[in-house]
Formats: C-alpha cells, structure tokens, sequence
C-alpha cells in the first residue's frame, strides 16, 4: 500500500503497455528495455525528472533523466524484478515495482502526484526482494561483482561464478564444477550459446570487465537451453548505446608474482547506436596452478580485445554484434620431480646406455580464440520480437614438449610420453526466436542449428625407458638399453612379457621417433523449442519442450520436456517452486576423437592406458532432474533461497588427463546419481552493509563400468565410487562495507571447503598391514603432506611404507585404518578457509569529469598453505594461490 503525506492508498493503475514511443529501440539476448514517460495527473509530461532503475539482490543500480517530452530509457536491461524510483521538483517521489522476462521489455506511464519532497507514493507488485520464477537461479551485477576479489586474473569470470554461486566446487587453474557434474556448464553470451570447455587450460574466457550482469541458472533449465546445462551463466554484455559522451576507464595492476595487467574500456554511442570497447593484458609469473606451493616455471601471459556494436535502423529493426579475440601462453608449471631429469643421453639401443642430466622439463601452451556473434533483431508488434542471429567461435590450441623431449620424463604415474598437439575447435551456427509477451503469457519459441569442426594433430614418443623395454633384469624388472628381445642376456628368461612391438619405432629413449595421430570429426546439432511462461494469480508455470537431433560420432535424438511451478504465498513472502527436466548430454568437444578412437589404435591404446573393452566412441547421455526448493523474504532485511536437487544421469561424463599435461579428453561412465542441496542468502545494503552467503552439499556418485573414453582408473566390483570433484560442503561468505557516501569501501570473503576426493592418497586396508607408499616419489609424498611416526615426507626424503598407527597427513584427511570406501568413505584433500579482502576508494581526488580510483586486493590473507587436489585423474596436483597483494589504480573519464 502505497504512503502520500502519511496516508495510505491504493493505486491501480500506473502501468501500461503502449505500442512504443520515439525511444523504443528493439532488444537482443538475454536483456530487455524499459521505456517509458513520466507526467503530472494532467497529462502533462515531466522534462528533467530522475529515473532511478535497482535491484537490491542483484546489485544492478542505474540512474537516468526525462528528456523534453518527459520520456525515458534504460537498455540492456537483464531479466529480473526491478523497482522504478521517480523524482521531481514539486511532485511526491514514486515507487513502482516491475518484471523484465523478455526481449519485449517493459513501457511504463508513471504519474508523478502533486506533493511535496517529502512524501512518497509505493505502488506494491510481486513483492520486494522474492521472484516468482520457478527457476533457481543466482542474479549478480556489475555494481556487485567490482566490489568482490576475485583469485585468478586469468579466469576472472570462473573466480566470478564460483565465489558468488552455491552448488559450485573450486576447482584449479579456474575450472568449477556445477552440482556435482564435471564442468558441465554452459555460457550464452548475448544469446549466443557456448558450451565448450572455458577453463584457462581450454580456451580463453570473455573479460569480466565486458560483462555487464550474469545470472546463473542452477535449476531445472529452460528449454531454451541445451548441451551442458548443470549450470548455465547467463551473461549480458556491455554496451554504448545511450551513452552520448564518451566514457570509459583506464587502469593498470601491479602485484604478487611479478603479476601486472593493463585495460581499458570506451562506451559511446546515441539513441540509434552504441559500441562498447574493451582491451586489457596480463603478464604473471603464476599463470596456472602449480603443484608445489612455491612457484616456479609457471608464467604465462594473456590479451583480450572485446567490441559490442549496437545500432537502430528503424523503430523496428535493429543489429546488435559481439567481436572478441583472446590469446594466452602459458607454461606448464613444474614439479620438483621435473628438474634436472635423467634421461638416457646415448646408446639408448646398447647394453649400457648412457644416462645424463638433461635439464629441466619445459613445456608449454598457446591458445588463441576468435569470437564474432551478429544478431539481427526486428520488432513486430508491441507484444512481439524476432531475432535472427550466427556465430563463428574458434579455439586454436597448441601444446609444445621441451626442446629436448627426453626431458618430459615425469615419475611413472604422471608422465611416461613426450607429447606435442596441435588442435582446433570451431562452432559455427545459427540461430532464430520469436518471443510474445501479453497479460499472463510470456512465450518464446526457437531453433538453433550448429556444426563443430574438430581438428586434432597429436605427436607422441615414449621418454621412458624402462616402459616398453624388450628386456629383464632377475627380478623381472624392466631394464634400460637393447632394441629387440633377442639381444636379452639370459635367453628367454630376460625378455619382459610385456614388451610390446608396436611401440618400438617410437621410443625416443631407443632413437625412436614421434607416431603422429589425426583425428577429425565434424559434430551437427538441430535443437528446437518452445516454452511459455505463465502467470495465473499466485501461480507461476514454466512450460517447454525441447528437442535435439546430435549428429557426430555417435548419433542421437531425445524429447526433452521441461516444466516449473512456483507459488507465492504473499503473506508471508514465500515462493515455493517445484520443476523437472530432460536434458540431452552431449560429449565434451575437446580432444573428443582421440578419446574415442585413441584405444582403438594399436599405438595409442597402451599409451592412453585403455580399460580393455571398453568401446571408444563416447555417445551422448540423457538425464532427468528434479528440483524442489522455496524463496523467503525477511523483510527488506533478506532473501533466502534454498533447494534440494537430484539428477540421475545415463552415460556420464568426465575427464582424463594425458600425461603431465594440460591435455584433457573424455570420458564416459555407465551413469551417476547426484543428490544434494544449495542455498544462497543475499542481504541488501542496510546501513551501508551489504553481502551474500552462498553454500552447498551436492554428491557426486559415478558407477562403473566404464562406458566408452580411453584410459581411466577402473573401480573394481562395479560399485560406485565419488569423482575426484565430489564435495561435501562449501560455502562462501562476502560482505561489503561502503564507509559513508564518498568514503572508501571494503569487500571481505571467507571461501571454506571439506576437500575434494583424492583418490590416489594410499590408505590402510587394516590396522596392521603396512601402508604401500612406494607408488609415489619423495616428492609426491611432500605434496601430500604425509608423516611417518611423526617424520614428515620432504621432496628428498620419504618412505617406502608406513605402519598404519603412525600413518598421518597434513593436507588430506585419509580414513582410517579399514574405514576406506570409495563411496561412503574415500580420502579427501582436508578442509581448507581462505580469506580475501579488497578495499579501495572511488575518486580520490574529488574530481568531476576525469576519476581516480584506487583499490588493494590481498588473495589468501592468511598465506593457507592448502591443496585443490592431489594426483587428480583430471588436472594432477595443484596448489591454492599463497598469500597475493594487487594494487590497482584507475583513471575513469
């Protein structure tokens, strides 16, 4: 009920839907419009008034004026309940609330009463804080995220998404898993879709300084959305248009690790047009996650360049065109185990070869990614839009061995190949909707059509030499030196059985050279949809289906319905919501065909370490979710939105690593159960606090056998076992603090996680059995932080076993003796907390035009000494960011 001079009244009707005005400019992607005139109770309109646009949970906060005829426009507005706040000379102050859920956007008639400053006119919507979209799902706007520290300048958008999302375990080198499924996220960027994989060791991420807002969709996705959809991050980008003086800013870093970055942005444009700029470079001499806690051997460097076209032709039509291209080298970091390698230096082929210290192991990457996305947009009535877009997206990807390859032996469990790649990755699509948006309804219907041009170039020689050796010793170990197994001394009693023929000629240790191998693929996919979204008192319903026709190594077709039901109990303030989907699996795209036909390949099976029978071609899968949750406003105090999900997945999905190396390819288990829950808790600004808490408890169960993929560690007694990114719980928690209007401000975040699965960590089976330890180096076992009767493991000295009683470790919880089991029970990384602080202070010097801003970021505060991982099938071992200070300064104009 809305308050004039003290009274309270009800006004019932303010807001209009109107055919449009001479402002309304047709919207693409993911954002809308709101449009609208203000006036007096006569009629007439208001120049000069101040149009305040927020949302307090997301953190969006934009402020524009009535031109001459009272008329006002906020564009790229993303989809989420709003509340207009209107101002003037001699008028009571007016609050309205609003939705914005489609490209149609919203035109408003707001009329300003008579009144003095004082008194304020609130006309009451859907409710204050609470959305009634079934869809679970976390909003975060660029007036937020500015003020959050973020860990990885290289990832920054993944630092995004993980801190201020529930359901997401952390991951190294960028990389974040969505609700139990292994990095099955998606982006649509501006309506395009990318659901390749966007860690740093994959491909180069759009900036986060180009984003605009983000939502997350952790719940049962719509059915717009496709291919990998545990998560889905919905980001809408920045854009000129309406800013008709040049604005922009220039800022330069400088902090741990020699890290320094540059960047600057441009927006300037008119009513008809608009173009957002944006470059930035980062040189650092911690590019990657290493896996020691001291840093070396791990820089890198990264450039992006971003430019968003927005231009009107008519009222009705309309382009709208996304340019980035981004490139990263990097190094791949070093283990202790990695310098100065001996590695046979001559005579590989004789008796006694000759053996000699070659240095250390240098690896290194390239990646180079181009990104053009035009939409063509046409309004076709009031109600209605049209968009048409395609899409051209393309990750090159090089990965180079030390100059001397026989330098890339690594200890036998992590690297026993040298390898070279060479690989490309191009999307090209089109895609097409009609939105129609009326009273209750609000209906979307579309099709997308894409190719994936997979290109892979792989080089590998064997670098150790004693894996494929024609000979043995008398103990039946395999020996250095010979070529064939005639040369054996000793007869038939010193030729190794497992000697393998095949791999000879590319056994670099034995003057060998590298097999290459050539896989190509071309990967279609026909997705079409439709889906309404409907409003009907208290109740709100998602209805859709979806239908995808996949056509690349394997080939399937799958109906995918997809239905939400939300209820608002307005009373109390409570939104409860229920909803499902069918989802269609697809595999991963990178390294897709050496995963599928690697083990079919007499070279490569033995090289992949191929679980025999297990058929190569990686199919897609198909999953049902369900979803059952609610969202609680507590006044204007805060909103508390929690849900339970379960999935169940046929054919699902994860990664091995080849080698030492940043090379990742899939692979495919029988299915998965992934139960769990994921609350978020968003606190607006009270007294200049404000702050968020995000947390989760989400299972992530796989059962073997193995369904198609190439090597993997296969579960013996096809019983389920927890994937290395299985987490108990995690949670982040941030708070912000604005010292008074024009004092500076401070972001503070506390990260805590029970620890991912570590598999590979030796356990004892019993109480008196000695624990094997013998499988990694000294150094392997330093990593670990394991202990021997209270001896701790040094990179020079270790154990070859340990007594189960004296059996400890200080970086991973490892069950205790007999406890093991890899569903219920399996060793884990040990809980960590991690602290982050950022503090700054917006124009310094109190300038109008030119602003400077200053700001301090300290990463891991209290210098945790704490692993991601450790010997993870997937990326290894990697250790969290030590103690990093960043000093940023910004010139905004």
């Amino acid at each position: 009920m809305p308050y004039i001079h003290g009274a309270r009244f009800r006004i019932s009707v303010l807001l209009a839907l109107a055919l449009g005005s001479p402002l309304a400019r047709p919207q693409a992607g993911n954002a809308g419009a709101v449009r609208g005139t203000v006036t007096d109770p006569s009629g007439a309109v208001i120049p000069g008034a101040t149009v305040h646009l927020t949302n307090e949970v997301s953190g969006l906060d934009r402020t524009g004026t009535t031109n001459a005829t009272g008329q006002f426009e906020f564009t790229n507005v993303p989809f989420n309940p709003y509340q207009v706040t209107v101002t003037a000379n001699g008028f009571s102050q007016l609050k309205q609330n609003l939705e914005i859920r489609s490209v149609v956007g919203t035109n408003l008639k707001l009329i300003l009463p008579i009144g003095g400053a004082s008194s304020t006119v609130t006309v009451e919507a859907t409710g204050d804080l609470i959305e009634t979209d079934p869809t679970f799902h976390t909003d975060v706007d660029r007036d937020l995220f500015i003020k959050v520290p973020l860990e990885s300048q290289s990832s920054s958008l993944s630092s995004l998404v993980t801190l201020t999302t529930p359901g997401v375990a952390a991951d190294s080198n960028g990389l974040f898993h969505g609700l139990g499924d292994h990095a099955s996220n998606s982006f649509s960027v501006d309506g395009q879709g990318i659901s390749d994989q966007q860690s740093k060791v994959f491909s180069n991420q759009l900036p986060s300084n180009a984003i605009q807002s983000i939502e997350v969709i952790s719940g049962a996705p719509p059915a717009e959305y496709g291919d990998k959809t545990s998560l889905v991050i919905v980001a809408t980008t920045r854009s000129g248009q309406g800013v008709t003086r040049p604005t922009g800013s220039i800022s330069g870093t400088y902090g741990a690790f020699g890290s320094a970055t540059a960047g600057l942005d441009l927006s300037y444009g008119g009513q008809k047009w608009g173009n957002f700029f944006e470059a930035d470079g980062l040189n650092t001499g911690r590019f990657l996650d290493p896996p020691e806690f001291s840093v070396f051997h791990a820089k890198g460097n990264a450039e992006n360049i971003f430019d968003r076209v927005d231009y009107s032709f008519t009222q009705a039509d309309s382009v709208h065109l996304d340019l980035n291209y981004s490139r990263s080298w990097f190094q791949t970091p070093n283990s202790y185990d990695n310098l100065n390698v001996e590695n046979v230096e001559s005579g590989g082929t004789s008796a006694n070869p000759v053996f000699a210290n070659l240095g250390n192991t240098d690896q290194r990457s390239k990646i180079g990614t181009f990104n053009i996305s035009p939409t063509y947009t046409r309004v076709l009535s009031k109600d209605a839009v049209f968009n048409f877009g395609a899409y051209v997206r393309k990750d090159q990807y090089n990965y180079y061995p030390s100059p001397n390859p026989l330098a890339d032996l690594g200890p036998a469990n992590l690297q026993t190949s040298s390898i070279a790649q060479e690989r490309t990755l191009t999307n090209a699509g089109l895609h097409s909707d009609v939105t129609y948006a009326k009273g209750n309804q609000n209906i979307k219907a579309g099709a997308v059509y894409q190719q994936t041009f997979l290109r892979e170039n792989d080089k590998l020689g064997v670098v150790d030499a004693t894996y494929n050796a024609p000979c043995v010793n008398a103990g039946g170990n395999p020996v250095a030196g010979y070529s064939d197994p005639s040369q054996c001394p000793g007869g038939a009693s010193g030729v190794n059985p497992n000697y393998l023929p095949v791999l000879a000629p590319y056994d670099l240790t034995r003057e060998g050279t590298f097999y290459a191998f050539t896989g190509r693929t071309d990967v279609k996919e026909l997705s079409l949809y439709v889906e309404d979204q409907i409003k009907a008192g208290n109740w709100n319903f998602n209805l859709g289906i979806r239908g995808d026709l996949y056509n690349g190594l394997a080939v399937a077709r799958q109906a995918e319905p997809r239905v939400g039901i939300a209820y608002n109990v307005k009373p109390s303030k409570t939104v409860l919501r229920v909803s499902y989907a069918r989802t269609l699996e697809t595999p991963f795209n990178e390294n897709l065909v050496l995963s599928s036909n690697g083990c079919l390949n007499e070279v490569l099976a033995p090289l992949l370490a191929c679980t025999p029978g297990v058929s190569g071609t990686l199919a897609p899968g198909y999953r049902n979710e369900f979803h059952a949750g609610l969202q609680q406003a507590l006044g204007k105090w805060a909103v508390v939105s929690g849900e339970y999900i379960w999935k169940y997945t046929h054919n699902a999905f994860d990664f091995g690593v080849l080698g030492n190396t940043p090379i990742f390819f899939p692979i495919d288990w029988h299915n998965s159960k992934i139960p769990g829950y994921a609350v978020n808790v968003n606190v607006p600004e009270f007294h200049n606090i404000s702050g968020y808490v995000v947390m989760s408890s989400v299972a992530a169960r796989f059962f073997p056998p193995q369904a198609a993929g190439a090597g993997a560690a296969p579960q013996s007694g096809g019983f389920p076992f927890r994937i290395d990114h299985d987490e108990k719980f995690n949670q982040t928690t941030h708070l912000q603090y604005q010292f008074g209007k024009r004092g500076p401000w401070a972001g503070w975040n506390w990260r805590y996680d029970s620890g991912l699965v570590a598999g590979a960590v030796p356990f004892a089976s019993d109480t008196t059995t000695p624990v094997d330890l013998s499988g990694l180096t000294f150094d392997q076992q330093a990593q670990a932080g394991l202990a021997c009767n209270g001896v701790k493991a040094t990179r020079t000295a270790g154990f070859q076993s340990c007594l189960p009683s004296q059996y400890t470790s200080s970086l991973v919880s490892i069950p205790a003796p007999g406890t093991e089991n890899d569903d219920k029970n399996p060793p884990r990384i040990a809980p960590r907390s991690l602290f982050d602080v950022t503090v700054g202070q917006e124009n310094i010097f109190h300038k109008e035009r030119y602003k400077m801003d200053l700001a301090l970021t300290a990463i891991n505060i209290t210098n945790n000494f704490a692993l991601y991982n450790f010997l993870s099938t997937f990326s290894g071992t990697h250790y969290v960011t030590p103690r990093a200070l960043t000093a940023k300064i910004t010139l905004n104009f």
